[in-house]
């Protein structure tokens, strides 16, 4: 019988906080993304404004899934 794995916290305790606050700002609109200070609609965009803000202070956040690069292939 193979022996089970621990599983390791993605997200620290403190993280949760930082996306009530933000998720309670996007309820009440006045929750404003980037430069553009246009009004945040979309529960995704705050939740991914929330774990950047996470980021930012330091709290356990995994780090961010980079995008795929498409390469051409040369002739």
């Amino acid at each position: 019988m193979a022996a089970k794995k621990k599983s390791k916290k993605k997200y620290g305790k403190s993280v949760s906080k930082t996306v009530k606050k933000v998720m309670h700002e996007k309820k009440r609109g006045t929750l404003k993304s980037g430069r553009s200070k246009k009004k945040v609609t979309s529960r995704k965009q705050a939740i991914a404004i929330a774990l950047s803000e996470a980021r930012a202070a330091g709290q356990k956040v995994p780090a961010k899934r980079g995008s795929k690069k498409k390469t051409r292939k040369k002739a």
